[in-house]
């Protein structure tokens, strides 16, 4: 799928400043101070529970139980310091950014600068083939031109069943993370708070490592650390799927103006409480991209807003229930792959 742009280019450019009046006006943009002191004491609390229990349980396989739970948590704390990335916590850029690095470098194990200076190319250049990060080369083949590329080996085998192994190639999605903000750090491609996160994230491994090791046995203690990052990875890949995977895709040279860039790469997840919960706000993917800045709980009041103002412009917008985005995601990535195991069969 590929974005069209349209005629009306003057016009366009007032386009978004006409929303961003309504939503001003509306003080959705005022940050939530106390309900983020509920919702960090609640999930540093969840993170304190989770480890209690790992030390009272011991030595014992009902520890592959609290792996899974441990990764739930760790999404969470993920989706913190994603709000902090974002300037949604606190006032002061400074403060935000303190939430971050604590939150993800030290309890997390994730890199806050690299994560950053990432989510930011892609929040500015959503699904464009050329600019988004997300869309990048990787072992998964997001655009037609990812997969006339794989020309021979293990990348154009994956590329065939990309939609049938999406799922099991999340399991190792955290440790990639992990990986890929350590890397950032030894070769000082970051340079904002360099020191600070190399120390955390240090100060967290061994930490982890140490308790772990302490606790369990070599074998437990492989197979703990191995359900804890694969229900990590599962779930971040599964909060990340639905908002981009199978919408327009920018080609290169091809422009939009900011309002269309972000509504038309963009879906929602409709759903209640536990979905605003389960999702830490991303189901609101599309105004998430108009107003980064929004603290997360005025996303939903921005929604109805945001849609109405889609529609008296003629601006599609795309919302699903959340097995309905899987499986637009899914079949994207089918379709894509779909040369190749044509290619393969003849």
């Amino acid at each position: 799928m590929t974005a069209t742009t349209t005629t009306a280019e003057a016009v366009r450019g007032s386009d978004f400043a006409g929303l961003c009046r309504q939503v001003r006006a509306a003080d959705l943009l005022e940050r939530r101070g106390r309900h983020y002191v509920l919702r960090i004491s609640a999930t540093v609390l969840a993170l304190v529970l989770t480890c209690t229990a790992f030390v009272v349980l011991g030595e014992s396989w009902y520890q592959l139980g609290v792996a899974a739970v441990l990764g739930v948590v760790f999404t969470q704390l993920a989706f913190l310091g994603h709000d902090g990335g974002h300037q949604q916590i606190c006032r002061s850029r400074r403060a935000n950014d303190l939430i971050g690095i604590v939150i993800g470098d030290l309890l997390v194990g994730l890199s806050f600068g690299w994560w950053l200076d990432k989510h930011n190319r892609h929040h500015a250049n959503p699904n464009h083939e050329e600019h988004d990060p997300d869309i990048g080369e990787s072992v998964l083949a997001f655009t037609t031109a990812h997969i006339a590329a794989r020309t021979g080996g293990v990348y154009r085998l994956i590329a065939r069943y990309q939609a049938w192994l999406f799922f099991p190639m999340l399991c190792f999605e955290g440790l990639q993370l992990h990986v890929a903000g350590v890397q950032s750090l030894i070769r000082g491609k970051q340079r904002r708070y360099r020191r600070t996160e190399a120390i955390l994230m240090s100060v967290h491994l061994l930490g982890y490592l140490a308790a772990v090791l302490l606790v369990l046995s070599p074998a437990k203690a492989l197979a703990f650390v191995a359900v804890h990052q694969a229900i990590f990875g599962i779930y971040m890949g599964c909060s990340f799927a639905p908002n981009h995977k199978g919408m327009a895709v920018i080609a290169p040279g091809e422009r939009l103006d900011f309002l269309r860039r972000q509504v038309l790469t963009s879906r929602n997840v409709r759903g209640g409480w536990f979905t605003d919960l389960l999702l830490g706000g991303l189901n609101y993917q599309i105004e998430h991209h108009l107003f980064p800045n929004m603290p997360r709980p005025n996303l939903r009041h921005a929604q109805r807003m945001v849609h109405q103002y889609c529609q008296e412009h003629s601006i599609s917008y795309t919302e699903t229930s959340l097995i309905g985005s899987y499986k637009a995601a899914l079949g994207y990535l089918h379709q894509l792959g779909a040369p190749l195991r044509r290619a393969g069969t003849g």
